[in-house]
């Protein structure tokens, strides 16, 4: 292996951001910030190392195997490459935040690193952009959210969106009661991610009647929103499972008034994805694009006694793009040599790029095309290259 091609091997899953799509990931980050912006949502900074701790208590502890750690040489203690930024967002709100008033929006743009990727996303550096609610516990903070969120997208160009809601914890809640050993619990997540009815009712000694009846039954539960919450609704629910549904229906209305196109579906045992989630969640999709947009959806900030209910959202910038139309070549003025600082200034001020020659060349119109310029300055106007 040569000594350059040496030097440009990367880690599996990392990446060198290349021009022109490095710049227009940049672009689209920054639409999407300012967008929440728009929404009353503040943006924060967070480092991207923390102490160990900080990461992995708590929700934290569902990212424990995809966070990088390292020792800090000057505390001595245990550093975490953060995976994740939600988890940060939240420890900022409890902590430097913790007078401000309530709902308190936070929004947030950075890398994160993850020790694994997965068959979607094999990429272990990706960026994320994002928006956390924390304090508001009603279905109309879901509902801003997922709008936010939606409308952010149509807005930097993606097309043909749905969203899938969910809710992880209802499974759970069926089940409760029934003092599943570890296997068993790993058995009934199996069939139900498999949406396999048969493995469930292959469980029916251990889950009793009653439960293995709803859990079949909120199997055939997935697909269009309103008729799969009518089929929830036609199950015999715990009463705190029953709250969930009641809750996700008032999401699922109070986004269909505001936004009556909007494509929404219902899974309500899917939980991949949505490990420290204990709500109403959801998953972004675009047509053509495979895989997640983004996710989102309701968990407790904070710890102990401190806990507050919030609602968030978080886009995979590696996936957004490729649900965003290209971008149009940039125009690119290419100054001969010689050309004033204050023309070359004047036409920056207009909105053009330039390219100053460093040296005077023979075939101005061939170098221009030689460094990817889409006009030549001729007669101190720009002239479009044929």
């Amino acid at each position: 292996m040569s000594d350059i091609s040496d030097k440009a091997l990367l880690p599996a899953g990392m990446q060198d951001g290349l021009p022109p799509e490095a710049a227009r990931e940049a672009a689209a980050s920054a639409r999407l910030v300012s967008h929440f912006d728009s929404w009353g949502y503040a943006r924060v900074k967070p480092p991207l190392v923390e102490f160990e701790e900080n990461f992995l208590h708590g929700p934290g502890q569902a990212m424990a195997e995809q966070t990088f750690r390292m020792q800090d040489p000057v505390s001595q203690r245990m550093l975490a490459l953060r995976p994740d930024m939600t988890l940060q967002v939240a420890r900022i709100a409890h902590s430097r935040l913790s007078n401000s008033p309530r709902p308190l929006r936070l929004a947030y743009s950075g890398q994160v690193v993850r020790v694994k990727g997965s068959q979607l996303r094999p990429e272990r550096q990706f960026g994320q952009v994002g928006a956390e609610l924390i304090g508001g516990a009603g279905p109309a903070a879901d509902v801003e959210v997922v709008l936010m969120a939606v409308e952010a997208l149509n807005a930097s160009g993606a097309q043909n969106l749905s969203v899938d809601l969910g809710l992880p914890l209802l499974a759970a809640q069926v089940a409760a009661g029934r003092d599943l050993n570890a296997a068993e619990q790993r058995e009934l997540r199996t069939a139900l991610n498999r949406k396999d009815a048969a493995g469930i009712k292959a469980m029916t000694k251990t889950l009793g009647e009653k439960a293995t009846v709803a859990l079949c039954g909120m199997l055939g539960a997935v697909g269009p929103a309103q008729a799969a919450l009518d089929k929830l609704q036609a199950i015999d629910l715990p009463a705190n499972a029953a709250a969930q549904c009641d809750h996700l229906r008032a999401v699922v209305d109070g986004i269909l008034a505001a936004a009556p196109n909007v494509q929404l579906t219902v899974d309500p045992v899917e939980n991949r994805g949505f490990e420290y989630h204990t709500g109403v969640t959801f998953a972004l999709f675009a047509r053509g694009v495979k895989g997640e947009l983004g996710r989102g959806g309701r968990y407790q900030a904070g710890n102990g006694q401190d806990q507050e209910s919030a609602t968030g959202l978080t886009l995979f910038m590696d996936m957004v793009m490729q649900a965003l139309p290209a971008q149009d070549t940039a125009n690119t003025v290419f100054l001969p040599f010689g050309t004033s600082a204050d023309r070359a200034r004047a036409l920056r001020t207009e909105g053009w790029r330039t390219i100053a020659a460093l040296e005077d060349t023979e075939d101005t119109m061939a170098e221009a095309e030689r460094l990817g310029c889409t006009h030549v300055l001729v007669n101190g106007a720009p002239q479009e290259l044929n």
